[in-house]
């Protein structure tokens, strides 16, 4: 297999036509059909449907255009670290962070980050799980930093825990359950799910953790919590929040923390990266940078 089959696979994936393909690929109709066949070949196996309106991928196809993207990903990060050694050239690191991560560790660790190495080029994307990990198996993410699934992971990851984030029961100021103490309490509550059904922002799981007989009524679902922040002061509802998200934005949005007894889980916030793809120098140092903020953070914490 060679280089410009890769390419093939992708172009192909791309724009659904072998003339468009040859195109882009600065090469001709015939050669690029020539590399196709031999590709096929190879394989033992079609990995293009050819009809009027044009061609795509057989599932074979998908499966090898899939593992032809992350190679050459990987190629292109391999040259750009490559570079980094000879010359110390600008270099790109792309990371996504959940809410909490955010906010209580992003700020200071990109600060110091940016003065150490000016020269790179961070893109900050805003993620929740279990979606993070979906765009860090695909190569979208050198790193994400967020809570991991309950079912836990698969060994194709890394993961290093940073810190432990506690969680409210936060609702609008007047909320007529303001002043509720027991989760127990909250049974006739509508409730507001934020990010994934089964995540850190679902009630239901929540209840199960703190072992409380309660069947939560979800009434409003928010993929973000910015979207969370705009909605809850105008609805009764109550929804859980990460506390330190909550201390920042919860009151300037009159919104209140509920006076819940109860012992509510926390949320183990980690720094993962694929086990197969070794991270670059710039994206190691980030994740020094992250892992450092975090220590100090978890220290101050314990000197309270």
């Amino acid at each position: 297999m060679r280089l410009q089959q890769l390419h093939l696979l992708q172009a192909i994936a791309q724009t659904g036509s072998l003339r468009a393909s040859a195109d882009l690929l600065n090469v001709t109709q015939p050669a690029l059909t020539k590399a196709l066949r031999q590709l096929e070949e190879e394989f033992g196996t079609a990995l293009v449907l050819r009809s009027p309106k044009g061609v795509r991928l057989t599932p074979p196809g998908e499966l090898l255009a899939a593992r032809a993207n992350t190679a050459l990903r990987e190629l292109d990060r391999a040259r750009e670290e490559v570079e980094w050694h000879l010359r110390h050239a600008r270099a790109q690191v792309t990371i996504g962070v959940s809410p909490v991560a955010a906010i209580l560790l992003a700020p200071g660790a990109l600060e110091r980050f940016s003065v150490r190495w000016p020269q790179v080029v961070l893109r900050v994307r805003d993620t929740l799980y279990p979606r993070a990990l979906e765009q860090l198996r695909a190569g979208e993410l050198d790193l994400a930093l967020g809570p991991l699934p309950i079912e836990g992971f698969r060994r194709d990851l890394l993961v290093h825990p940073l810190f432990e984030s506690r969680i409210v029961i936060a609702a609008r100021r007047g909320h007529p359950l303001a002043a509720e103490t027991t989760l127990a309490g909250l049974a006739n509550a509508d409730w507001v799910l934020t990010g994934p059904a089964g995540g850190p922002g679902d009630p239901r799981n929540l209840c199960n953790e703190a072992q409380v007989e309660l069947t939560p009524k979800v009434r409003l679902e928010c993929e973000s919590f910015a979207t969370l922040l705009a909605l809850m002061p105008r609805m009764d509802v109550v929804g859980i929040m990460p506390k330190g998200f909550f201390d920042r934005h919860g009151p300037a949005m009159d919104l209140l923390e509920l006076p819940i007894g109860d012992a509510l889980p926390t949320t183990t916030i980690h720094a993962v990266y694929r086990a197969d793809a070794p991270l670059t120098v710039p994206a190691q140092r980030l994740l020094e940078t992250f892992t450092a903020e975090a220590a100090a953070q978890n220290a101050q914490r314990g000197a309270r």
